[in-house]
């Protein structure tokens, strides 16, 4: 299960299962990174669940 970010200077994937972890980056500052993680871990049973629902799992 993971997420893909897209911002205007950069990308970023992030596993989302079995712990939030960043896979992927690409151009996007560390900064920027902390408060994307924060956001995911802020809404990771959102997520969870959607890709639940979308995946049909």
């Amino acid at each position: 299960m993971h997420v893909h970010v897209y911002c205007a200077d950069g990308e970023a994937k992030f596993w989302l299962d079995p712990e939030i972890e960043l896979t992927k980056n690409y151009r996007l500052p560390r900064k920027r990174l902390k408060e994307i993680e924060q956001i995911i871990e802020e809404h990771v049973d959102e997520l969870t669940a959607a890709w639940e629902k979308h995946f049909k799992c």
